[in-house]
């Protein structure tokens, strides 16, 4: 049967398929590492063949991009979903939180953009893009954060932010994960506490 016959559940079998590849790319990427896992192993975990992974993704990094955007935007969903209207020091709060709560969950291996970032050196590479735009997003989100805060130099305390965030993600993967929400709390809120950061 073609790949983009219309499944039961209403989805077109080939959209299926290449959600089923991006989902075997997700749990063997981020938990083996993307260069450590090679496209006949996704084919082999998926149970397609080689035609049919090809006809999805051109080329393993293409596939490698596509999970990066799967990911980033699930981040800013989530992130997204962490403001609290004219509240900045809540929502920093809240994004404490989730991050305190991701790094404590079985199986978190610290931040996908940063693991693919340390595997891809290269700044024009395809894959190091997609990991420099999620960033940007991120960073311009800090900064509207930082906005609400009152801060003076809105775009040092969205680095800031953006430091702290990923001083947590590594910080939970390799040390005291239950002690990440309350650091970064912490932090985000003596940068921000004031109003004048």
């Amino acid at each position: 049967m073609h790949d983009e016959t219309i499944a039961p559940e209403g989805r077109t079998r080939g959209a299926s398929t290449r959600q089923r590849i991006l989902d075997a790319a997700n749990e063997l990427f981020y938990n083996h590492g993307i260069r450590a896992t090679s496209a006949d192993r996704i084919i082999e975990q998926v149970g397609i063949t080689k035609v049919t992974f090809y006809r999805h993704f051109r080329a393993k990094s293409d596939l490698v991009v596509s999970y990066l955007e799967q990911q980033s935007a699930a981040e800013q969903a989530w992130m997204t979903s962490t403001v609290h209207d004219g509240d900045p020091l809540s929502t920093a709060r809240t994004i404490a939180a989730g991050i305190g709560a991701a790094s404590c969950s079985p199986g978190f291996r610290g931040c996908a953009f940063i693991n693919a970032a340390a595997e891809y050196p290269d700044p024009d590479d395809p894959v190091r893009v997609a990991v420099d735009t999620h960033r940007g997003w991120m960073r311009d989100f800090f900064a509207g954060i930082a906005e609400q805060a009152g801060a003076r130099d809105v775009g040092s305390v969205a680095n800031q932010l953006m430091i702290l965030r990923d001083g947590a993600m590594v910080n939970g993967y390799l040390g005291d994960s239950p002690a990440v929400a309350g650091s970064l709390e912490a932090a985000y809120v003596s940068i921000l506490g004031d109003g004048r950061a």
